[in-house]
């Protein structure tokens, strides 16, 4: 078994998510007591919201590739950036380390195509669905059509992100408010939805959707899971 590296706090909420799911899926494939071998780095996702929030990208750039180096340092096989978001910068992060990235929209983008999705709604932070870093890659190179909101719809998305759910806030009209966005996606052609922010799985579950739905934790988690576990080369 391969160890598992994760740059995490962004937010720490969806990072227990990710420590929870790789041990879980390790002790379901191996059975007994085996658990993940991993590293986690965890920043203070204040900092980071603040580069965020005053556009300071070259800041939070050096702020990844700092972690990004810890991680390595601490015996990190592979590199998880537990966050949507900051794959803004996932380039200069893996030209920054001497190991390979798990790209978390390259292991979103190969579980659309599994399930047969080729036009997908996108929800996640207003950087996620506006940028090209993410929707750009999801359509060059994987040929998914990539659906967001109207701007008032990414808006309350965007909000319910940074003033809820990093916050540990879960609330059932926020549920309802995605869920209408979703409902408003789907009937203009969606075949599926992307949780492109890695909060949003814990306010909206797979069971409260009609079409596929696309966690993207779970997903990156369990593809590094798969990784750890394979032959090594």
């Amino acid at each position: 078994m391969r160890t598992i590296g994760m740059l995490g706090g962004m937010s720490w909420k969806s990072s227990i998510e990710y420590y929870r799911i790789v041990n879980e899926a390790v002790r379901d494939r191996l059975g007994g007591t085996h658990s993940a071998k991993s590293v986690m780095v965890s920043v203070d996702f204040h900092e980071i919201e603040a580069m965020q929030q005053r556009g300071d990208w070259e800041a939070a750039t050096a702020a990844m590739v700092a972690g990004a180096r810890a991680v390595e340092a601490g015996g990190a096989d592979v590199l998880l950036i537990c966050t949507n978001t900051m794959h803004l910068m996932a380039d200069e992060v893996q030209d920054a380390i001497g190991i390979p990235m798990l790209h978390i929209a390259d292991a979103t983008a190969a579980a659309v195509r599994a399930a047969g999705v080729e036009v997908v709604a996108l929800l996640g932070t207003r950087f996620t669905m506006e940028q090209d870093f993410y929707r750009g890659r999801l359509a060059g190179r994987h040929g998914l059509d990539v659906r967001i909101p109207d701007d008032a719809g990414r808006a309350v998305v965007h909000d319910v992100i940074y003033d809820e759910l990093v916050r540990g806030i879960v609330r059932d009209e926020s549920r309802r408010a995605y869920l209408d966005i979703i409902d408003g996606l789907v009937a203009e052609g969606a075949q599926g939805v992307i949780a492109g922010c890695t909060e949003i799985e814990l306010l909206v579950a797979p069971g409260d959707v009609a079409v596929p739905y696309f966690p993207t934790t779970r997903i990156h988690a369990e593809a590094a899971v798969d990784w750890a576990l394979a032959e090594a080369p």
